[in-house]
């Protein structure tokens, strides 16, 4: 708390040392007049009239002008400060296109036309951008299904987009090479289902069945097992009019029943092509990729895990 001063309570005769100092040094301290104020003009080295020439307002800038420099560049894409902005147009363009066209007529499934999409690494390297796995097949599902728009009603912009992803040389493998019959009158299909292969000759004849130079029976004792491999001439009415020699490696009874399924139905449609659709509907020439999942480790299969024990 400061003490009061002598001056300000002139009644008061004490005063502490500080206020005696600072009372001090006031009054012998020389007193300093106050000049008067003097306007002081803005320094320039150019005399008034020339700098207030030179004091301007910019031109309006001409929006149509394509030569003149804008007053902040822009980039050309919204992705530019993405990681990928390549591929970020790319997606962009392709879900507003399938957005656009989402009500034109798709073609039927044996009509649509089997491109060639790039591969990965042909995408990487055309873009030069590191786009992952995950991210790329997000483009794939997008271009196959602008791929199922009916060639009569695709437009001209869609047709654009599909050529630019097509691989190079993709024309020459579009078309799958039809079967023929050789000249002792058979027809030959392969199918593949887990880790069986199968090799099917088929011949018109009276229905007989071989599997590896054995009847049918003996190569599946299973009543399931011989319906699967049969099914496809059972759905179209035809088990006895035509004779089956099936070749097949590989894999168990179940997996090597359902490759003789896919090369059986595949050998048929060389004999009777108008069948397709009725296979198609049944399942018999659509392949199943599934393969059995492996066991994990801390597991009893699979996805099984041991019981859990609270103590």
């Amino acid at each position: 708390m400061a003490c009061p001063s002598a001056r300000a309570f002139p009644s008061i005769s004490w005063m502490c040392r500080q206020c005696r100092i600072h009372n001090k040094i006031q009054l012998t301290a020389p007193r300093q007049w106050i000049q008067p104020l003097v306007q002081h003009q803005r320094f320039s080295t150019t005399k008034s009239s020339a700098a207030e020439a030179q004091i301007r307002a910019a031109p309006e800038i001409d929006l149509d002008d394509s030569t003149s420099v804008p007053a902040r560049i822009l980039p050309r894409s919204p992705s530019y400060f993405t990681a990928s902005p390549v591929f970020n147009d790319h997606l962009l363009l392709l879900q507003s296109l399938v957005k656009k066209h989402s009500t034109l007529p798709t073609a039927p499934p044996d009509q649509i036309p089997r491109p060639a999409w790039l591969k990965l690494n042909q995408y990487r390297s055309s873009t030069g951008e590191q786009v992952a796995a995950s991210k790329y097949s997000k483009v794939l599902v997008l271009l196959t299904r602008l791929n199922k728009i009916h060639p009569r009603y695709c437009p001209k912009e869609v047709k654009q987009i599909l050529s630019r992803f097509r691989r190079p040389g993709s024309e020459e493998i579009q078309k799958a090479k039809p079967g023929k019959i050789d000249e002792y009158g058979r027809s030959v299909g392969i199918g593949r289902r887990k880790e069986s292969s199968a090799k099917v000759y088929l011949v018109e004849g009276t229905g007989d069945v071989l599997v590896n130079g054995r009847s049918i029976v003996q190569a599946f004792p299973r009543l399931h097992d011989r319906e699967s491999a049969l099914w496809a001439l059972k759905i179209t009415q035809r088990m006895d009019k035509y004779n089956v020699f099936a070749l097949v490696s590989g894999g168990g009874v179940t997996g090597q029943a359902e490759s003789i399924t896919l090369a059986l139905a595949k050998a048929l449609l060389v004999h009777e092509p108008a069948l397709k659709p009725a296979l198609r509907r049944a399942g018999c020439v659509t392949s199943d990729p599934r393969r059995v999942e492996r066991k994990k480790p801390g597991r009893l299969k699979a996805r099984k895990r041991p019981a859990w024990v609270k103590r």
